[in-house]
């Protein structure tokens, strides 16, 4: 199944974002090359698809677990809620219903 991943950056967590940028990353990485991944990227800050120094406000991540559970603890591993860029980070079932598959 389907889970949408949001994670909410706290305030000025740039810095952290891009320090933990490299191992956030090859774990979304690892998700698209096993076939999982349908959508990732950040929320900017500011009306921008370069932020700049405004930075961004959190990020989503659309992917398939074999669970909730299974989603949470993949969440709840993230470099950046380890390296406190997000605040909070909800995981919630998802139903693909476009574009059609």
């Amino acid at each position: 199944m389907l889970y949408a991943i949001v994670g909410e950056d706290v305030p000025n967590s740039l810095e952290q974002r891009l320090a933990s940028r490299p191992t956030h990353l090859a774990r979304l990485l690892e998700l698209e090359a096993a076939g999982r991944m349908v959508l990732a990227g950040p929320f900017p800050a500011i009306d921008s698809p370069d932020p700049g120094p405004a930075g961004y406000s959190g990020s989503l991540i659309v992917a398939e677990f074999d669970s909730l559970a299974e989603a949470q603890a993949w969440a709840d591993a993230d470099p950046y809620l380890a390296a406190g860029v997000y605040a909070r980070v909800t995981v919630r079932p998802f139903r693909q219903a476009l574009p059609k598959s």
